[in-house]
């Protein structure tokens, strides 16, 4: 199994864990984030990826932010996590992909995550995973068209 299929798989296992630790049917979790129950079945059993508006969806409906559906939380995290080893989530058919720069982790108060999106691609995120979570955007090459709460700011470089 190469790396994509087995961190497809993981993510699958993974978000079919947190369901059942939940004590959540299928039925219950397409209620509270409006992703069907049909998809969600397909997704934990590994035979489609998410989108990352599904993603997005599933954080709120667990109230987890997205790096804790992607993988699960280490009690004990390493200060350096090399390039090789930061794990990598993508969305094919948005172009976009997620690198998670540091360690999985309950006990940080930050986490860094670098995204790359295909250029006239959008992703759009119906509501926040937690309460108060914030995002902080810097944007090194390229445009951004990004809205948040409503307005629209248009990114360059360094903004």
């Amino acid at each position: 199994m190469d790396n994509i299929a087995h961190q497809h798989q993981a993510l699958a296992d993974h978000l079919r864990l947190l369901r059942m630790d939940r004590g959540l049917t299928l039925q219950d979790l397409a209620s509270s984030s409006g992703v069907s129950r049909a998809t969600l079945s397909r997704i934990e059993n590994g035979e489609v990826s998410p989108t990352a508006e599904t993603l997005g969806r599933l954080a709120s409906a667990f109230a987890l932010p997205l790096s804790q559906l992607l993988a699960p939380l280490e009690p004990d995290f390493p200060p350096l996590v090399r390039y090789a080893d930061q794990s990598i989530w993508s969305d094919r058919e948005k172009g976009f992909s997620r690198r998670a720069l540091s360690p999985p982790s309950g006990r940080l108060k930050l986490e860094m995550i670098e995204c790359e999106i295909e250029p006239h691609q959008r992703i759009a995120y119906n509501r926040p995973a937690l309460p108060g979570h914030e995002h902080h955007v810097v944007l090194l090459a390229g445009a951004l068209a990004l809205t948040a709460d409503g307005v629209r700011h248009d990114l360059g470089p360094g903004d």
